[in-house]
């Protein structure tokens, strides 16, 4: 049986967001295949822009050897264009299972207002996390595992350096454990209000603190790592989060970064830990996530709101990198949510 699908104001069909060539997108009719057994019908609400990556995507910046590896879940079409592309969605279940049916749930899909899949790909939203905050999930899940690749412990004085989404949410669980004493490093001193009202401290790069314990890096800029690799005490793990894609980076591994025994961590959502694969699937880890979003401080992070139907014009704006976004969380029909 085919879907009952519900209307869209513009055209009368679900519409999904496309990369469609370098530094351009557009909204483009769907057609949704019939829903099968074991899956649902999601009226979308919400999407959350991953500006690092999807920056990438749109500039067209993913390297061709990393064009399997970096399909998100539910991606369609092949890199470099045009591909549908995103994992930060936020709706409610409208038909199908009905275990899910009326659920807000949060799901790796992309930018689209109506969709199906499979009920098991769908995580209800727990109780006490708005669906705005939820679109925060697949970032909380870098952040997560972040903090298994670095493995900090109660006591630790801890540097994040780059003060975006994912360096503020790793900064945020990494402040949570007793005793601990974290500091963001920024170059945008406007990143400081925010750091501090997640009980952070903030730092700008000339004022960062050295002989840390534990070091995070998510500025995605050479000089962030230069940054990241003076903060970290003699023996420190330096846990490098960014993703350049096909630009190429330098790191100061001269002068005393061999003697001072420094470690260079790569850390990457697409995997969980060896040394948990054992006992956490991706599920558990995103649900883990969600719960992880229950604080109400955290709806600083969202600084910016766009109207799904005016998602085209606004991108380029908010994927610039000189951009003062944090997160910016897309709007679809029927949220009665003013955008900004």
């Amino acid at each position: 049986m085919t879907a009952d699908v519900p209307v869209t104001r513009d055209t009368g069909k679900p519409q999904a967001l496309w990369y469609t060539e370098p530094g351009r997108c557009g909204l483009e009719t769907v057609s949704l295949n019939e829903m099968q057994t074991g899956e649902v019908l999601v009226e979308t609400l919400f999407s959350g822009i991953s500006r690092g990556t999807e920056g990438l995507v749109f500039r067209g910046d993913v390297p061709s050897s990393e064009w399997q590896r970096m399909r998100a879940p539910h991606q369609e079409g092949d890199f470099p264009f045009p591909v549908k592309y995103g994992y930060a969605n936020v709706g409610r279940v409208i038909a199908g299972d009905p275990d899910l049916n009326g659920c807000l749930v949060f799901s790796l899909f992309p930018h689209q207002s109506v969709f199906t899949l499979p009920s098991m790909s769908c995580v209800p939203v727990p109780q006490g996390v708005s669906a705005e905050r939820a679109v925060l999930a697949a970032n909380m899940e870098t952040a997560l595992n972040a903090l298994w690749d670095g493995k900090p412990s109660p006591g630790d004085h801890i540097c994040v350096v780059g003060g975006g989404v994912v360096g503020l949410l790793t900064a945020y669980v990494a402040g949570r454990l007793p005793g601990s004493k974290v500091t963001v490093v920024d170059t945008n001193p406007d990143r400081a209000e925010v750091a501090i009202g997640l009980g952070l401290e903030f730092a700008l790069p000339e004022d960062a603190p050295a002989n840390q314990d534990l070091v995070f890096h998510t500025s995605a800029t050479s000089a962030g790592l230069a940054t990241a690799l003076a903060c970290a005490g003699d023996g420190t793990s330096i846990v490098e989060l960014s993703w350049y894609g096909a630009h190429a980076v330098t790191a100061p591994l001269g002068a005393d970064f061999h003697c001072r025994r420094l470690k260079l961590v790569s850390s990457q959502v697409g995997t969980i830990p060896i040394d948990r694969q054992a006992r956490w699937t991706y599920r558990r880890r995103l649900e883990t996530a969600l719960g992880l979003l229950a604080d109400p401080a955290l709806d600083r992070l969202i600084t910016h709101k766009v109207a799904f139907a005016d998602l085209p014009d606004r991108l380029p704006d908010l994927l610039n990198k000189a951009s003062d976004v944090l997160a910016a969380l897309v709007v679809y029909d029927g949220t009665n949510q003013a955008v900004i």
